[in-house]
């Protein structure tokens, strides 16, 4: 389907809650779903008839169920395990204080490239783009032409940014991306639409919703 637009609007899932200072990475925690100016917001804002896209994470399920509740018309989502979070494998459930107190040399090293190096059991943010760009693929070609809300995770996000600008991790590490924030990025499969380069359009990065 060559020329055909494929509409992905990227949604941070609602606030984590009572996790300490904690790194959860891929821990199913809850979220507050109490912003509802957000949410309603965000109903009025994505599109209708899209397809949705969450994680295996119950915070981006409930984030997904919140904005429909809102009031938005919105197929049941698809659940894509690749948009999950970054896996912090061993040090999930910890601090980074904790972290450095009993794990030192390892934390060193990790923060001398933390696009590259994973924690013990985990994966590197490099690891996560690579999961993102296959799935950002697969469902790209499925749903071609599409409008696709996909309600995902910060470290998901800054991947996509990663991978539509072909941007280096570190730099996409840098991108700042809030909870309840949108992210609008348009694919183009054959690289060109209407003389204008490039295979992905970009809309906007961590737009509040209001």
């Amino acid at each position: 389907m060559s020329g055909v637009e494929t509409r992905w609007w990227w949604v941070r899932h609602a606030p984590v809650v009572d996790h300490g200072g904690r790194i959860y990475g891929q821990m199913d925690m809850p979220c507050d779903m109490s912003d509802q100016r957000a949410l309603l917001a965000l109903a009025e804002i994505l599109p209708k008839g899209a397809v949705w896209v969450t994680s295996h994470l119950t915070r981006t399920r409930d984030t997904a169920a919140a904005i429909v509740a809102a009031g938005l018309d919105a197929p049941p989502p698809l659940v894509e395990p690749d948009f999950a979070e970054q896996d912090f494998g061993a040090w999930q459930g910890k601090s980074w204080d904790e972290i450095a107190a009993f794990d030192p040399d390892v934390h060193t090293r990790f923060w001398q490239d933390p696009t590259v190096n994973a924690p013990p059991g985990g994966e590197s943010f490099s690891d996560l783009i690579r999961r993102v760009r296959a799935a950002v693929a697969r469902l790209s070609a499925a749903h071609a032409g599409c409008d696709i809300v996909a309600v995902t995770h910060g470290g998901t996000i800054r991947a996509a940014l990663a991978i539509a600008l072909d941007l280096r991790p570190a730099q996409a590490m840098a991108v700042k991306i809030d909870n309840l924030s949108l992210t609008r990025l348009d694919h183009i499969p054959d690289g060109v639409l209407r003389g204008r380069g490039g295979s992905w359009r970009v809309y906007g990065v961590n737009v509040p919703p209001r």
